[in-house]
């Protein structure tokens, strides 16, 4: 699968120094996975523009507090609002961000100039298979969509909480057990090898957007959105809106396991109660354009309403 690309200018006082163009500003998060992909991104700006880009790490909230589950802290937008607020004020033309991190919700100020060409966007196993897993083994993972997913078809595994960037992760692999990833953070990074099994989309229905990477600007900088056209993917940014809009009808605050999937015309589902433990997951055909829209959300409600 292609690397996700964007080509950006910027307007105003950064786009002209002297008779060079000055760097353009990419505001990104410092981990491994997200400098991978702001490094691709940047690679293709300059590529196709000629413009050089410097890029600005940024510590986000979800970075620091590695002691507290994400659904405790905030679960989406955890982040992204620091990056986000490079870009608001000032410091920063873009920010780049993998797609299943941005809440549902645009922020105030910015709009989502490119979802870049989506990577493979399934979960994964490392460590061992899920057959392989022995009863009651411990799988780690930070999310509760995925917790929900696997005790669907292993209610006996036992869990514990997994944070940190990708190599942290990695090295807290259970004696006997597996975490699990997403196969795009391992493809960035090289490390598709660490794969014991690829989970189907399915059964194991993915994050929002996971697997694109999105790239957002001021809502005032008409120049950059223009040129930002050029490497905005229809299909994936098709797919990936439609996701969006499921996630959205089911309200910002929702806390609940949530995945949903777009891919060539079917929407699948998944949501499920943590207190409860049932769990909803549909697959629905998807006729094409802005009527897949109004669909996503009729799928959330109705999600929504058979777990009540």
């Amino acid at each position: 699968m292609r690397r996700p690309c964007a080509t950006c200018s910027t307007s105003g006082e950064h786009a002209v120094s002297g008779d060079r163009l000055a760097p353009l500003r990419l505001a990104t998060r410092g981990s491994r996975q997200a400098l991978g992909q702001s490094g691709a991104v940047a690679e293709a700006i300059t590529a196709a523009t000629g413009r050089p880009v410097e890029l600005i790490p940024v510590e986000t909230t979800g970075d620091v507090r590695l002691d507290v589950p994400l659904h405790e802290i905030g679960g989406q937008g955890v982040f992204v609002k620091e990056v986000q607020r490079a870009v608001l004020d000032g410091r920063a033309d873009l920010a780049v961000h993998s797609a299943k991190d941005l809440p549902s919700a645009p922020a105030d100020g910015l709009i989502v100039a490119a979802f870049c060409e989506r990577r493979d966007p399934r979960d994964a196993l490392v460590g061992a298979a899920l057959g392989a897993l022995a009863e009651g083994c411990t799988v780690a993972t930070g999310s509760v969509r995925r917790r929900a997913q696997l005790r669907r078809v292993r209610p006996d595994l036992e869990f514990d909480e997994l944070r940190g960037n990708i190599d942290r992760r990695l090295s807290k692999i259970p004696d006997g057990g597996a975490i699990v990833m997403a196969v795009a953070a391992l493809d960035i990074l090289g490390l598709t090898d660490r794969i014991a099994e690829t989970l189907d989309v399915h059964d194991f229905v993915p994050a929002v957007g996971q697997g694109c990477v999105a790239v957002e600007c001021r809502t005032d900088d008409s120049s950059t959105q223009e040129t930002l056209t050029a490497i905005d993917h229809a299909m994936t940014r098709h797919d990936v809106e439609v996701e969006r809009a499921f996630l959205a009808e089911l309200g910002s605050g929702c806390s609940l396991p949530v995945g949903a999937h777009a891919s060539a015309g079917t929407l699948w589902t998944f949501l499920a109660d943590l207190d409860t433990g049932v769990s909803v997951s549909d697959e629905i055909e998807l006729p094409g354009g802005a009527a897949d829209l109004e669909i996503a959300r009729e799928a959330a409600t109705a999600a929504h309403r058979a777990l009540s």
